[in-house]
């Protein structure tokens, strides 16, 4: 885990900035407090070492993940999932881990910045796993890599943190909203109705497709997929379940 000193960060993008989506609107200064967030996004061999353990409240797939390879992310995990193994985690070393908050991903990810990438303005396959064949903003085509990579292959950020553009998306504990209007403004989950949220990757109207399942091109700092819950469902939205993490974060207690 890693520790992520509090701070105030504007949250959503800016009008002006390429590839943006409304949902992404508008842009709204948010004050974090202090937690802990994983360096890496979970691994199959961390999945598997929780999933063996004794059940909270719902049964977990030991080994889901399509790209096999113990310092692979896990993927193919739903957010009820991601909460049993918070919870399950939580249970056996009487600490408290749960799902972060999108305003606590965002914060974690920029780590500082105002980009629409930790590392800049643009994006490389040098820099995060993901399609090469479309590019952003100036950035050059690249590889396209159509699998995932293992946790930690690329720079990590200010914050030391890996993972947090391309490889796979991560849940948080948010509820889906169509945008920020009304949101909270001190980093809370907005917990008000059925639909959770994910960050981490696309956010682009171009996609390419592999017999792995579609693939998405550009992942800025405030992508927010239309709906995780169709992401799950439907195979021709950006991602598909394929593609899915959990990425938990551990609460100071004051």
């Amino acid at each position: 885990m890693v520790y992520i000193p509090g701070g105030s960060f504007d949250m959503g993008s800016p009008e002006d900035e390429k590839g943006r989506d409304e949902d992404e609107s508008p842009q709204h200064r948010v004050t974090v407090s202090t937690f802990f967030i994983s360096r890496y996004p979970v691994t199959q061999a961390q999945w598997q070492a929780i999933a063996s353990l004794d059940k909270v409240d719902i049964d977990l797939k030991a080994d889901p993940s399509r790209f096999k390879g113990d310092n692979r992310p896990v993927e193919q995990v739903n957010w009820y999932d991601a909460v049993e193994f918070c919870a399950r985690l939580s249970r056996e070393t009487g600490r408290e881990y749960i799902l972060p908050s999108e305003a606590e991903w965002e914060y974690a990810c920029r780590a500082g910045t105002t980009t629409p990438f930790h590392f800049g303005e643009t994006i490389t396959t040098d820099l995060a796993n993901y399609n090469g064949n479309y590019t952003y903003g100036s950035g050059p085509k690249g590889v396209y890599r159509e699998e995932t990579t293992p946790v930690g292959s690329f720079s990590p950020n200010a914050f030391g943190l890996s993972d947090m553009h391309g490889n796979v998306w991560e849940w948080c504990e948010d509820n889906w909203h169509n945008n920020y209007e009304g949101a909270p403004t001190d980093g809370s989950a907005w917990l008000e109705k059925m639909i959770i949220v994910l960050k981490g990757d696309c956010c682009a109207a171009v996609l390419g497709t592999s017999a792995q399942g579609t693939v998405a091109v550009a992942i800025v700092a405030t992508a927010r997929p239309t709906s995780a819950a169709s992401i799950l469902e439907c195979e021709s939205l950006p991602f598909s379940s394929t593609d899915i993490n959990v990425f938990p974060s551990d609460k100071l207690v004051n």
